[in-house]
């Protein structure tokens, strides 16, 4: 971990702070909700001591990237976050036509779409906890899928007014907040209610170091949450924007993992999409799928020796 370099690389009209260990074809890591760079550091020390430079930015408004504005959610698209890595890949290794590509939660849907928008600079990608789904095309936002499935409770939900979320975690403490989201482990959704907090006296995943937590705490205390969170506010923007894919398939090759007690994964219909074709028809290069047992949503954290392996395993054969 002490090797680890850190620097900051002018992209996209940001400044985005890059992790970067070892030497070799790179392979590009991607974080999501409520993580940063360090989610990724089991996979960086192995990777890197297996012949490949490891590389993971901190995302659009995490962590030490700054320069995106916070107020305004319509800068969070999934088109600019694929720009930033564009841009990023273009500045750290102008050299290499193709990168792997590692992702999970948020990252693995702005790494599905990477792939969709530019399978020229993706060699093969590993996403873990998110599956790729088309386009639905029949007029439905999917902040109101959720709120149909889950009611005004459920997070997403909760997420889309400017700083009323903010304002409840700050009552709540940042440390509490990031025990409480990195320790959930149950497939029931997540659920917020307004006013009523959430039972944060959970204790800390076992995986969660107090090491682990006093770095994410000191990070989210010096941002806030609104950067994260503003992913999940132009849910309905980016479907939208997306409308050009319509339709369209994933052509990189690509493995998928998933916690068996991940909630992404007790989504309706999502194992039937997963596991019955639907996934596989617009991933056609799909080689595998893993549902890891036993394992929650924050798999490369919880079962890091696990995820290093499968990931190795697949990438080594490019």
């Amino acid at each position: 971990m002490e090797k680890i370099e850190h620097k900051i690389v002018p992209v996209n009209g940001i400044k985005m702070h890059v992790a970067e260990l070892g030497k070799g074809p790179l392979v590009l890591f991607l974080h999501g909700f409520p993580d940063l760079w360090y989610s990724w550091r089991h996979q960086m020390v192995f990777l890197a001591a297996h012949g490949y430079r490891a590389v993971a930015p901190d995302m659009r408004g995490y962590g030490d990237t700054t320069g995106a504005p916070l107020d305004d959610p319509s800068k969070f698209t999934v088109l600019h976050l694929v720009g930033d890595l564009i841009s990023l890949l273009d500045a750290i290794a102008p050299d290499e036509e193709k990168v792997f590509v590692v992702g999970h939660d948020w990252g693995a849907t702005i790494a599905w779409h990477l792939c969709l928008y530019r399978p020229d600079r993706v060699k093969a990608l590993v996403n873990l906890g998110v599956p790729f789904y088309p386009r639905n095309t029949d007029q439905v936002n999917p902040v109101e899928m959720f709120r149909s499935l889950y009611g005004d409770d459920h997070y997403i939900c909760r997420f889309q007014e400017p700083g009323d979320i903010e304002a409840e975690f700050a009552n709540i403490g940042v440390k509490e907040v990031v025990k409480y989201i990195l320790s959930f482990r149950t497939p029931a959704p997540y659920n917020f209610p307004k006013g009523k907090g959430f039972d944060y006296s959970a204790e800390r995943a076992p995986w969660l170091t107090e090491e682990d937590l006093d770095y994410y705490v000191s990070k989210f205390e010096q941002t806030g949450f609104t950067g994260g969170v503003n992913y999940y506010r132009v849910f309905g923007l980016n479907w939208e924007l997306n409308a050009p894919w319509s339709g369209a398939q994933v052509e990189v090759p690509a493995k998928f993992i998933v916690g068996e007690l991940d909630i992404t994964y007790h989504i309706p219909g999502t194992k039937d999409h997963i596991h019955k074709g639907g996934f596989k028809k617009f991933v056609p290069l799909l080689q595998e799928v893993v549902v890891l047992e036993g394992a929650a949503h924050f798999i490369n954290q919880e079962r890091p020796d696990e995820i290093n392996e499968h990931i190795y395993a697949f990438l080594k054969q490019f």
